[in-house]
Formats: C-alpha cells, structure tokens, sequence
C-alpha cells in the first residue's frame, strides 16, 4: 500500500505529549534482553491494518487472514473502522514502537505475527471465532505458531462442554498452543461472568488491573474486568494485566491519525517557542504562523486561533489532546482487558524464547505461580494475582522438561494412593494441608523431585469432596495451580476442592470437576 512521502520519512517530532503514559516494559519491569525472537504469535481480531511498528524496519508480518473471505486473503485497501481494535491489539503486544523512535514497543518487539480477521465488517459470531481457532491449528506447524491472542468473545454464556468456541479452544491447547483470552469489561456490573473462550479451563484468562500509570510496585486498584464462577464451577479470570493506560497506535489513513498529527505539530512548535523568551516578547500573537494552513485545518482548530497570544494556543491544543487520550504523535492511551491479553501475550512469548520447550501447561502454571495478589482486594476478581513478566521469565528459563504424567496435572490416584505435584524450583519446603489432615501441613510434607517438582502421597480418603491448600516456606498459603475447581475461604482467597467419587480405581485420576 502507497503512502505519502511525508508518512514514509515520518520527517515530523515523534515526542510525547505532556499527557504521555509509561512504556508497557518500563511499567512491568520486564526484562529487556527478550523481544520473543523467533516466536510467532497469532491474534485473533476484528480487522487488521499492517501497521509500520510490525512492518518497518522489516516486515514481520507472516500472513493475514481473512475468516470470513471466499479466499481467506486480508486485503487492506484503506483502514476501516473494524480494523482500529486488532491493529492496537497486536501492536501492543508485538509493536516495536517504529513510529515513536522505539519508545513505544511491545514487549514481543521481535515477534512475528499472524493476523487472522473473524469478522464480517465488525460483526463477530462463535462460528467465526471457532473457524478462526481451528485455522490457527491447522497452521500452527506451517508458521510455528506457539501463543494465541484472543481479545474477543462469543455470542453468550455456556459450558466448555458444549460452547462451539471453548471445544476449539481446548483442542488447540491440545495441539500444543497456549491461548490468552481477555475476560471482557463487565465486572461493574451485575452480569459479570466470563463467555467462551474466556471460561476455557486451560485457556490463561485475563483480567486487568490499573496502576495509575505509576511504576510496577507502587499501589494497583482493580479494573471493571469480568470475573466469578463459571457455569462448570472455574473460577476466572487466571491472573490479572495492565488494563488501563496502555499505549496503541491510532490507526493510519484515518481522519483521527492525521488530527493527532496535526495536534502534536502545533503542541511541539508551541512548546519549542515557549522557551524562546526573546520571540516571546517580539512576536506574542505571531509565533505559529509558519504552520501551514492545513496542519490547523487537520487539528480540527479555528483558524483564527493562529493569531491568539501563545498561552491560550497551547491551552487549546493540550486540552484537545487530553480529550482524545493523544500522547505522542502517532500514540493514544486505551484501556480494557482486550489490551492486558495481548500484553500477557506478549510475557509468554518472552518465555518461549526463553525455553522453547515449555509445553502450555508448564506455561499457564508458571504465570499464575509467580504472580502477586493485590492484599486488600477480593482474590475472586484477580485470580492468582498480577503479572509478574521478570519472574515469569526467569522461572521460565530454570524449568526443564518433566514426566508430563506427573506434572501440570490436578491430584491423581495411582495404585491406592492420591499424589499431588506442584512446581516451583524456588521454594524451600511445600506441605500438604486440608480436610483429609486436619489442616495440619506437618503431616504431610511434600519431596523435591527433579526440576523443581515437589509431589506428596497419601493414602486415599473415603469418597467424599475435600478443601486442601499448599503451604510453601512454612507461611505462603496457596491453591494447587494446576487445580481449575476452587471455592472461596475465610480469609479472602479460596480452597482447592477435590471431589473423590465412587468406584474410583487405582487407573483413573481423581475427579476435580
């Protein structure tokens, strides 16, 4: 697609705006020596536009899909309105910030990307989710997909069971892909439930926090992020994300893109003579006139504004870029969980790089065993807790590949004994507590095996339904990560819950659902 000279030698400030918000990696403190190299992420949206920080200075793009097409080509002429979510989606995850001086950049900045469109002109069905899944799997081998990003839902609530959407969902993470679903913004208000895929149970689903755009560590409020028991009892979302304040791209070729242009030209002249003093006192009404007509016209500003005295110009100005959330030239802040997906995305990425050969299992667990729990909040609307992308990865390069029969796996029965597992290389100790002990973590310590895998054996309770936590380091209380079926505490956190049933032999695995 032609652009004009102008756009291709971008020959104009690329300088934040005084309402400019954090990097994603500066806020998480993410480790900056991982870009996702060599890893292909797959996003599932809306629309695409090939946007410059995928494109340029090499194009990393892979392939555009188009779902609903009679051929399954994305062809992209001009930028529609359906295009503006996924481009901000996928740039927000995998951008290098080319169009901000690389200020901007995803924390997947080397990935490379498929971007596969499931709607027809913005309408999105299940059945269109659904194929856009399955074509991921058929794929996946051909462009080495590893992460899916998926910042969408479907038509309404169901069980996993029966959902044409969570049925695709489960059979790619079968096939190897791990699936980041956003839990959707409606946790103000009373229907709050996740909707397929969001309540797949081995999909990792996010929900999202706001930081007040302030550095990791400072005091984090909760996002109005979907949450709660789904109708198969899982409670969701997973862990939460950055759901506010979060840079995108304004769509280009749009009237928006070249008023957010305009704005930020008129804000950096302005600034620029504001520290001219001497200009200032000879030329007070006079000091923008060397802006051409059009770049006021595209800012959406009266043309007699030029001629006002300079404070009231960038009075003006700052107000309309506040209003339109502008914070660099090219740049806009937005919020939902559709963007903390993308950005844990974009973490499991870096982890694959990391360690190729963590399988989605490994993955899930990993990110929901180092995240932290905001103290004063309810656990059922973050989950696990934060996003902890340094200790993510670093966890992520010290695991080695482990029996998956005994790992990543809710509690089984092998032989008349209930065995539980739980990974963690850094813990110093891990014991067993819950209904079948008393609550006393004493009598049932856990061993360290190989790769930081720690396991424990009982014999079988009489049938009936069990509460049981992980105590590590004698103090953390935690629910077993790799146990989908909780119930709420009293203490604002929850129990894992085993259900041990009838007839159960020594082959089958306990029933935790």
């Amino acid at each position: 697609m032609k652009t004009s000279p102008k756009r291709d030698l971008h020959d104009h400030a690329h300088e934040q705006t005084r309402f400019a918000v954090l990097p994603t990696p500066v806020r998480l403190d993410a480790n900056p020596d991982r870009t996702a190299k060599g890893v292909t992420i797959a996003f599932l949206d809306s629309g695409f536009y090939p946007h410059p920080d995928l494109t340029r200075p090499r194009n990393r793009i892979l392939a555009r899909v188009d779902i609903t097409a009679a051929d399954g080509k994305l062809r992209t002429r001009k930028a529609n309105p359906w295009d503006w979510h996924g481009t901000q989606t996928s740039v927000v995850a995998a951008g290098n910030g080319h169009l901000s001086d690389g200020f901007y950049n995803g924390l997947a900045s080397e990935a490379k990307v498929i971007l596969v469109k499931v709607s027809e002109r913005g309408r999105i069905n299940d059945e269109h989710i659904a194929r856009g899944i399955r074509w991921v799997i058929d794929n996946k081998d051909r462009y080495r997909i590893r992460v899916v990003s998926i910042s969408l839902g479907g038509d309404e609530d169901a069980s996993f069971e029966e959902s044409l959407v969570d049925q695709a969902a489960e059979e790619a993470v079968r096939a190897g892909l791990v699936l980041v679903v956003a839990a959707g913004n409606t946790g103000c208000q009373p229907n709050h439930y996740t909707i397929p895929p969001a309540n797949s149970p081995s999909v990792i689903t996010v929900g999202g926090y706001d930081d007040n755009n302030q550095l990791r560590g400072t005091k984090v409020g909760l996002y109005c992020s979907n949450f709660g028991r789904t109708i198969d009892g899982l409670i969701k979302p997973d862990l939460i994300a950055p759901a506010i304040w979060v840079a995108a791209p304004i769509l280009p070729d749009t009237e928006s893109y070249d008023r957010a242009e305009a704005l930020a030209q008129i804000a950096a002249a302005s600034n620029a003579r504001l520290h001219d003093l001497a200009a200032l006192a000879d030329q007070p009404n006079h000091l923008l006139s060397e802006l051409a007509a059009d770049v006021w016209e595209k800012a959406e500003l009266p043309a007699e504004l030029r001629h006002e005295p300079l404070e009231v110009i960038r009075a003006v100005v700052e107000s309309r870029l506040e209003a339109h959330k502008i914070i660099a030239t090219h740049y806009q802040h937005v919020d939902g969980t559709s963007f903390a997906a993308p950005i844990v995305a974009s973490v499991v990425a870096q982890m694959i790089e990391t360690n190729p050969e963590l399988t989605p299992a490994a993955i899930k667990h990993i990110l929901i065993s180092t995240a932290d729990r905001i103290p004063d909040a309810p656990a059922i609307r973050q989950g696990y807790g934060v996003l902890n992308a340094w200790r993510a990865v670093a966890a992520a390069s010290r695991e080695h590949p482990v029996d998956r029969h005994y790992c990543f796996s809710p509690p089984r029965i092998d032989e008349g004994r209930l065995i539980f597992t739980y990974l963690n290389d850094e813990a110093q100790s891990v014991a067993l507590a819950g209904d079948f002990n008393g609550w006393n973590p004493s009598r049932h310590p856990f061993i360290k095996q190989q790769s930081g895998l720690w396991q424990v054996e009982m014999d079988t309770p009489p049938v009936g339904r069990y509460h049981y936590k992980f105590v590590v380091d004698g103090w953390r209380w935690l629910e077993d990560p790799s146990n989908e079926l909780k119930e709420a505490d009293s203490h604002n956190g929850f129990n894992s819950v085993l259900n041990l049933a009838r007839g159960i032999d020594s082959a089958q695995q306990a029933e935790t659902n």
